[in-house]
């Protein structure tokens, strides 16, 4: 299969329709980053609708780059180490197994129970909305009837990808985590584990395979408060990174809030910069991106703002290399 170079993706939808595979193929991007299909299954995806998605994406002259996330009940029990975790982690070992065979190079997942927290929205650059978040804010009642502590996130993740980082090796699928968001200790009484450089370098430790690594949300990275520009070098230098959260963030945890990508705390043209020294053949996609004046759902125009930024920087790293 040819090795294909370091790119522009869009995601962040769950399904397809016409006009937006058009619009995608009219910002002149190739690749695409769906999350989680609409599929059938209510426990796991099977092969024929795998494939089916990816056809309808070639028939676009689109990429399946990857699909990010399954439903949450899919693996629910695994994250908690609840009854029933067992069977749950036959049918994630039958969804890679179908992935594979259906062509999908790269799964990114979480390992949040209780997903991706906000308290508020919050108005940045010229009236525009984004999401933000502030600690102080956050509800404090448990969301899952009790405390889920560190080392029992911690055991129930080794459990999880020991058994499935040898069938993502068989299948040839790339699994990828995603960090927390927000990247606090803890939430509704559950502890966050991908937090920080140390527990990624943790994870990546525990499984030591060319198909375990990170799915790299650069806007998580930022409101940890970490090095970004240090940690790219090292997960890329290694290989892990196998594709991009292309986003920028004001502020770090305890409050931040997200930003038009050219406003942020990073400065993006020298993240893409390492990204390119350092041999990342992934894909980039803008993530997030505040919600513009008459925008409609799923913010064409935010997107379009960020892809056309990334294709500047894209061609100017390029082109100096």
């Amino acid at each position: 299969m040819e090795e294909l170079p370091m790119r522009l993706g869009l995601g962040q939808f769950n399904e397809l329709n016409e006009d937006r595979l058009k619009f995608i193929k009219q910002l002149g991007v190739n690749d695409v980053v769906i999350h989680t299909p609409r599929l059938p299954g209510d426990k796991q995806w099977e092969y024929e609708d795998l494939l089916n998605l990816r056809k309808q994406l070639e028939k676009a002259e689109l990429r399946l780059g990857a699909i990010e996330n399954v439903p949450m009940h899919f693996y629910d029990k695994i994250m908690l180490g609840l009854p029933g975790r067992e069977e749950q982690i036959r049918h994630m070992q039958n969804t890679i197994r179908n992935m594979g065979k259906a062509g999908v190079p790269v799964f990114g997942y979480h390992w949040m129970p209780n997903s991706v927290w906000r308290t508020r929205n919050e108005i940045v650059r010229g009236g525009a909305i984004a999401t933000a978040f502030d600690l102080d804010l956050a509800k404090k009642d448990l969301t899952h009837g009790r405390v889920y502590t560190e080392e029992e996130m911690w055991d129930n993740y080794t459990y999880f990808i020991k058994a499935m980082i040898p069938v993502a090796e068989e299948s040839g699928i790339k699994m990828g985590i995603h960090p927390d968001d927000p990247p606090v200790e803890s939430l509704g009484g559950i502890a966050r584990i991908f937090r920080n450089f140390e527990g990624f370098k943790r994870a990546m430790e525990i499984v030591d395979s060319p198909n375990h690594g990170l799915e790299f949300c650069q806007g998580c990275w930022t409101e940890m408060g970490e090095d970004v520009y240090a940690v790219i070098r090292y997960f890329g230098e290694r290989g892990k990174i196998f594709y991009v959260h292309f986003r920028n963030v004001i502020g770090k945890v305890p409050k931040f809030k997200e930003s038009f990508i050219n406003e942020g705390d990073v400065d993006m043209y020298k993240a893409m910069k390492i990204y390119k020294e350092v041999g990342f053949r992934g894909i980039f996609i803008p993530d997030h991106v505040p919600q513009m004046t008459n925008d409609i759902p799923w913010s064409y125009m935010g997107r379009a703002f960020a892809i056309g930024y990334m294709s500047a920087l894209l061609q100017v790293v390029n082109s100096e290399s």
